[in-house]
């Protein structure tokens, strides 16, 4: 269920788009020497973004450059040891485990054999993560188990699946600084994962109907699911409007521009690009990026 966060690089400014891959960079290398070289492979733009989110707006970010263990003949600008990274790599390791053992109960076939194989080889690396952050593991097993038994009861609503999600995110945002950064950066992840819950809720309809998978889509709306799209877009811009206030009210330093792109031109593109189902034709692995809209 990740991947929708992204930002528009081709219209970055050229110093943001090195901050931008300077964290993707950082955060790389971050998984690397701490899970070692299999967890980079878990790696994708929401954790950039949520590792941006993190970062004290004091804290002088140097982007020095590295090589690059997938492209040895060059280096890279690379964001390195800053406290956010860590959190956020702790973070990719334990959503990425539970979303593996989500597959293992609720996939097809061919689905849990690649979830088996990867957890096998991520076991040793959520161990160590969910040792360093256990309050966070719990909240996300308790979540998903909330996730299944709606599932099961076929819950017939858009609020209650999407905020027990949501909740899985806001708990990234604790140990961020004073309370009230806390509490507006979790607003922040919380908005965003209900937008994420609901853009997927989407992107797999047609593919939920054909399977019998529960989608809080069909399970409300039925055979009139693709009619109430107005609605549903309604109440996904409501809660990125959610969001962008929470932005608005702290200080970022210099992830500012960055951060405003992403939550301003980079999710309403990736949102446009799944209602008009060109996000779904691309494969995630080799998805080009949305274009500004």
């Amino acid at each position: 269920m990740f991947g929708y966060v992204r930002a528009v690089t081709s219209v970055l400014s050229s110093e943001d788009a090195q901050r931008y891959e300077g964290v993707y960079c950082g955060l790389c290398r971050t998984l690397g020497d701490r899970y070692g070289w299999q967890a980079r492979l878990i790696l994708n733009y929401d954790f950039v973004f949520l590792a941006i989110l993190l970062a004290p707006p004091e804290e002088a970010c140097a982007f020095p450059a590295c090589p690059c263990p997938i492209h040895p003949w060059k280096k890279k600008a690379c964001w390195l040891n800053s406290p956010a990274l860590i959190q956020a790599a702790d973070t990719c390791v334990i959503l990425t485990w539970w979303q593996l053992q989500d597959t293992l109960r609720d996939g097809d076939w061919k689905e849990k054999l690649a979830a088996r194989g990867a957890s096998l080889a991520l076991k040793g690396s959520y161990r160590q993560a969910a040792a360093q952050r256990p309050d966070f593991d719990r909240l996300v097993a308790d979540c998903l188990d909330q996730l299944h038994q709606l599932e099961e009861e076929n819950t017939p609503s858009l609020d209650r699946p999407a905020d027990t999600f949501a909740r899985i995110l806001q708990g990234a945002a604790t140990g961020v600084g004073p309370q009230a950064r806390e509490s507006a950066v979790g607003q922040i992840l919380y908005h965003v994962g209900r937008w994420i819950y609901l853009a997927d809720a989407w992107d797999d309809l047609a593919q939920d109907r054909r399977q019998g998978s529960y989608n809080p889509l069909l399970a409300l709306w039925g055979d009139q699911a693709e009619e109430q799209k107005t609605r549903l877009r309604e109440t996904m811009h409501a809660s990125l409007g959610v969001a962008d206030t929470a932005f608005s009210l702290l200080d970022w330093g210099e992830w500012e521009s960055l951060l405003g792109h992403i939550l301003g031109q980079g999710l309403p593109a990736v949102e446009e690009a799944v209602f008009t189902g060109q996000w779904r034709k691309r494969s995630r692995k080799k998805r080009k990026e949305p274009q500004a809209i």
